[in-house]
């Protein structure tokens, strides 16, 4: 039997994360160590108080290791990367954001690996991420042999900082269908444990509080509704920057009737006791909340932000509008509330959608033949002893 491709997932992030969490441990968990030896790699900011990718990792029985480093600039984690790289003979090193997937760059220049990176959306607010880190990570990926885009829209980005059409692969989102299933029987008692009421139309939402996910129009849509629908009740979970503002907003605009979750571990819970799941996002890559409404069976109502419209066709699996647009994100909600025998449909198109395309093995195939590709095209890296100096 010939070696396995060893990998080094990369990624850099605070707090919980987010959906590409839940996409590179998946992965690893799911590979077959005998084709595919996948190591993740966590840079782990000290300053972090909040930090839990290693408590999600270790029940998962996942080879994982952290970098530390003391601030964002920290050269230490150069020779502590490089130790990793060699140890663990990696071959390719799959960056999953503008910092790590420099680090993918230089380390094919300094260890031989090959360098991929995948782009999950630029979706920070800052001025330098929007000016300096996202054009630059635009053409440090563009450069890598293959990289993989969330989305369609993605990919064009790329292809305009100068990316070869052919060498950017659209691989959307992909979610484990046989680990997200409705159980009807759990509705009452979730509906229960958020003080929500059995004759409630439940809305959902689930993302950080950030502006691009514009949650600010979602409770102006509930408010609206509210004068036709007395029982909507709105519940967002996540956290974030704009939480005291978005609290102030509901207080004003949906008076007992929004719930502001915070981080919330069980997101099936938030489903099960849910009438409707909306997304009403300026910007996604490609939506793993969208994908988990479509899993547990709950009627979706989206924008057309990032790849949202590529997994669901609107009018098939749910309803897409333009972004940004409150009368039209108002009336799909209710169109999706009235309509009942409709969204019903829907809902079980968007089932077998992800038992097939969007399954998580569709997704994980797609990207280990990338793998397969690469080595082929690229020799593998020549070691070097661990005993010189990574420095």
């Amino acid at each position: 039997m010939s070696n396995p491709i060893r990998i080094l997932e990369l990624r850099s992030v605070r707090g919980t994360g987010g959906g590409p969490e839940k996409t590179i441990l998946m992965g690893a968990q799911r590979s077959d160590p005998n084709r595919f030896a996948v190591t993740v790699c966590y840079l782990r900011d000290a300053r972090d108080e909040v930090f839990g990718i290693d408590r999600r990792a270790d029940p998962l029985g996942i080879d994982y290791v952290e970098v530390v480093e003391r601030h964002s600039f920290d050269r230490a984690i150069w020779p502590a990367l490089r130790r990793v790289v060699r140890e663990r003979a990696i071959d390719i090193v799959h960056g999953h954001d503008y910092k790590t997937n420099l680090l993918a760059a230089l380390l094919a220049r300094s260890e031989g690996t090959i360098p991929l990176g995948t782009s999950h959306g630029w979706t920070g607010h800052s001025r330098r991420e929007r000016f300096v880190y996202y054009p630059l990570d635009k053409r440090v990926v563009a450069s890598f042999p293959i990289a993989i885009a969330v989305s369609g829209e993605i990919r064009s980005q790329l292809i305009r900082r100068g990316a070869t059409p052919s060498h950017v692969r659209v691989v959307l989102n992909g979610i484990d269908h046989r680990a997200f299933r409705r159980d009807r029987s759990r509705e009452a008692s979730s509906r229960a444990a958020l003080g929500l009421k059995a004759d409630d139309v439940v809305i959902g939402a689930i993302g950080r509080l950030e502006p691009q996910k514009r949650f600010d129009l979602l409770i102006r849509a509930c408010a609206a509704l509210r004068e036709r629908h007395p029982a909507i009740c709105l519940v967002i979970a996540g956290d974030g920057s704009l939480r005291e503002e978005l609290a102030g907003q509901a207080a004003h605009m949906l008076p007992g009737a929004c719930r502001l979750l915070g981080h919330c571990d069980d997101i099936g819970a938030v489903h099960h006791a849910s009438d409707l799941f909306v997304q009403s996002s300026d910007y996604e890559g490609t939506s793993n909340a969208v994908l988990e409404a479509m899993a547990l069976e709950t009627p979706v109502v989206a924008t057309s932000a990032g790849g949202t419209a590529e997994i669901v066709e609107h009018g098939v699996h749910g309803l897409v509008v333009p972004c940004g647009d409150v009368e039209a994100l108002t009336a799909a909600i209710e169109r999706a509330l009235v309509d009942g025998g409709q969204t019903m449909k829907r809902v079980i198109r968007a089932r077998l959608r992800v038992e097939t395309t969007l399954s998580f093995d569709a997704r994980m195939a797609a990207v280990e033949q990338i793998y397969r590709e690469l080595v082929a095209i690229h020799p593998r890296p020549v070691r070097q002893p661990l005993t010189e100096r990574c420095a």
